[in-house]
């Protein structure tokens, strides 16, 4: 999963880049509303953690021009105001939740794996297909209630296609969402993720669409534990 953190407050802005990759996430940054408004429009997160009081263009109005123009992306408006008008305009221009200023680092993490969850259709924090269980919670993929070894890029890879299970996801899609910005893309190195994991699984739960990317079934057989 990947996501936008756009906040001018440097060190709050780097703490949560660095709590979302711990988390096992792929995280942008940016300090203003001019070029966090700019990524939310070119770049597909699957979220965006927003602050209001930005300069040079404030978190409502980015946020009501991503709206305007289509853009879906959940968000999740950090800021210092914490009067209940300020919370309704942000609800107002498009906001999912709100989260006030100081928080702690845990309930803002708990609140991206929920609204992922949400936008992704699934209720807890357990994603299970057939004897795989992914536990957003803990970053930790089961196989039959056995635990499976996961390296960083294959959680994510294998965390994104059980978010988005029953339909074909494209290798182009897939590297667009598993890396950052700055990091030299290449589509090929995700056939090796993809080899990986089901090896490591052991379960054929990843399909190959030829010519279209993956299928993760949500259909699949239940667990034999």
């Amino acid at each position: 999963m990947r996501l936008l953190v756009v906040e001018d407050d440097r060190d709050i802005n780097r703490q949560v880049v660095s709590a979302l990759e711990e988390a096992g996430y792929v995280a942008d940054k940016a300090f203003d509303g001019e070029e966090g408004g700019y990524l939310g429009e070119s770049e597909p997160y699957d979220a965006i953690i927003l602050d209001m009081g930005l300069p040079k263009a404030d978190g409502v109005s980015v946020l009501q021009k991503w709206r305007r123009a289509g853009i879906k992306t959940p968000v999740i408006i950090l800021t210092a105001r914490d009067r209940w008008s300020d919370k309704v305009d942000g609800f107002d221009a498009g906001a999912d939740d709100y989260v006030t200023k100081p928080f702690h680092m845990e309930e803002l993490l708990a609140r991206v794996r929920a609204l992922l969850r949400r936008a992704a259709g699934h209720a807890t924090s357990q994603i299970a297909c057939g004897p795989v269980v992914l536990d957003t919670r803990s970053g930790r993929v089961f196989v039959d209630g056995n635990p499976i070894k996961l390296t960083s890029h294959e959680y994510r890879l294998l965390s994104y296609l059980m978010h988005h299970t029953g339909r074909v996801v494209s290798r182009a899609e897939l590297t667009e969402h598993l890396y950052d910005q700055d990091f030299d893309r290449d589509s090929n190195t995700i056939e090796v993720f993809v080899g990986r994991l089901r090896k490591k699984l052991a379960v054929d739960l990843i399909q190959t669409v030829r010519g279209l990317g993956y299928l993760v079934d949500p259909n699949q057989p239940p667990s034999r534990v």
